[in-house]
């Protein structure tokens, strides 16, 4: 039976891909012209003004790389999961602040002669300082700075001042008021007329919402390759779990000791679409001591691993009672008592049918599963149920009994409901009794079925499905 639907709503769609490859082509275009732009305005580095517009180039120019890659992740989506089927959405993403990315930025320059220090009044803002505080000279400076990040600020500038290399790092600052705020620094060094290091200049921008913000994106992607995983290991489990219990459908089925003389079986489990979790189908045969056969199939209602587990210890018991000689009425009785008394209640629907060779008798049951269908004479019918509720639903149920005289020849098919997709009970019997003089002309009972997956089996379903097909033949 289908499983109940989700009342998630869908997820906004992302945009066209062509959207963003041509917001990725004017991201490019303008770092273009940015760089050109940038190249034109390079000065010998001695007026502080034309020092402060550099710092701006490359400001930008970093905004624009950042674009760009995201764009590209964007365009790109996640990065996949081998194996992997879709997974639910992530968390929701913190805003980003337009005022912390774009100008939250200050600058400072420090005089190695005078040990002169002088600040633009927004890095004092950054570093959470009174606007009135003297700027701090570049001893002074770690002092704000946390101790995992000192080595790395110490480094910067020793490498500026030494060997006149450009800075370009981060750093993590601690505000008196007790804020952890990243800190993307951009600087140079100033030489003087003997080519030694004058001074350094430093852009200092705040980046910690975008650091933030990529963190919380890095945190949700992992979540969602995670989410994957699990939903690509509970299938490979719940198929190997299915494939372990349900007998082997390739080909004719055959039971031990070559099965029944009197019938030839044949049977075949269609899975959902690509991507969609193993449901609780399940077909059934079993030749009995008395040398009666048991025919049965039935759905347990959900899907993934903890369905199937259910399935296989309802199958078990199936067999079991079947064993032991109970009829289908008083068997599917007591598989509705022990889904009743299950941890974790479930439903679940199914029929259940022994087969009398000396007399080609049909005794079957239901437990609000579709009834099975005879073939005779080229023609086909649904056969009239007994009373019989869905497993599961209600304490203390009594399901009934009917009979069907068979005849050498006949034909009986069992299947569970999602074996055509979008139809109810009666439209699906129809359909499946439509292939009737195809089935009269069938040399076997697999010819039978292979006729049945041609019809139904391509048909995208968002839930498996089980065929058994029995013919008599003595």
């Amino acid at each position: 039976m289908p499983s109940h639907l989700s009342a998630d709503h869908p997820a906004a769609q992302p945009p066209g891909r062509g959207t963003v490859d041509a917001l990725i082509s004017q991201t490019r275009r303008l770092k273009g012209d940015m760089d050109a732009v940038r190249r034109d305005a390079r000065s010998d580095g001695s007026d502080p003004r034309d020092r402060w517009q550099r710092a701006l180039y490359d400001l930008a120019l970093h905004h624009l790389n950042d674009l760009d890659e995201h764009l590209a992740q964007l365009r790109d989506g996640p990065p996949p999961v081998t194996g992997a089927e879709d997974e639910p959405a992530g968390a929701a993403l913190p805003a980003v602040s337009g005022e912390s990315l774009l100008s939250r930025v200050g600058s400072a320059e420090w005089n190695l002669l005078t040990d002169h220090a002088s600040w633009s009044g927004e890095l004092n803002e950054i570093l959470g300082r009174d606007a009135a505080a003297p700027p701090l000279t570049l001893d002074e400076l770690p002092s704000l700075v946390l101790d995992a990040d000192r080595p790395q600020l110490t480094a910067m500038v020793t490498d500026c001042l030494v060997d006149a290399k450009r800075i370009d790092g981060e750093f993590r600052i601690l505000r008196p008021d007790g804020e952890t705020r990243t800190v993307h620094m951009m600087g140079e060094p100033v030489l003087g007329a003997d080519g030694s290091t004058a001074s350094m200049w430093a852009v200092l921008r705040d980046v910690s919402e975008l650091r933030r913000n990529q963190q919380a994106v890095s945190e949700t992607r992992d979540s969602l390759q995670r989410r994957r995983h699990v939903a690509q290991t509970e299938r490979r489990l719940a198929v190997e779990l299915q494939e372990a219990v349900l007998p082997p459908w390739h080909g004719t089925l055959r039971l031990p000791r070559q099965g029944p003389s009197s019938l030839d079986l044949a049977a075949r489990h269609l899975p959902a679409a690509p991507g969609e979790l193993i449901g609780g189908d399940w077909y059934d045969a079993l030749e009995l001591p008395d040398g009666e056969t048991l025919l049965s199939v039935g759905d347990l209602t959900g899907h993934g691993v903890a369905v199937t587990s259910g399935m296989a210890m309802l199958l078990g018991a199936v067999r079991g009672m079947a064993m032991a000689g109970t009829r289908p009425g008083k068997l599917l009785a007591w598989l509705n008592q022990l889904l009743d008394t299950t941890v974790q209640p479930a439903l679940g629907s199914a029929v259940c049918c022994r087969y009398r060779p000396e007399t080609r008798t049909l005794v079957w049951a239901q437990a609000g599963h579709p009834a099975p269908l005879l073939f005779r004479d080229g023609t086909g019918r649904r056969l009239s149920a007994p009373d019989g509720v869905l497993l599961g639903a209600t304490s203390g149920a009594a399901y009934g009994e009917a009979e069907e005289a068979l005849e050498e020849g006949d034909l009986v098919l069992l299947h569970t409901d999602g074996l055509v997709p979008g139809s109810n009970g009666t439209a699906a019997a129809h359909r499946l009794t439509d292939l009737a003089p195809r089935f009269a002309e069938a040399q076997s009972a697999q010819d039978c079925v292979r006729m049945v997956v041609e019809q139904f089996g391509e048909t995208a379903r968002q839930d498996d499905a089980c065929v058994l097909i029995a013919r008599v033949t003595s």
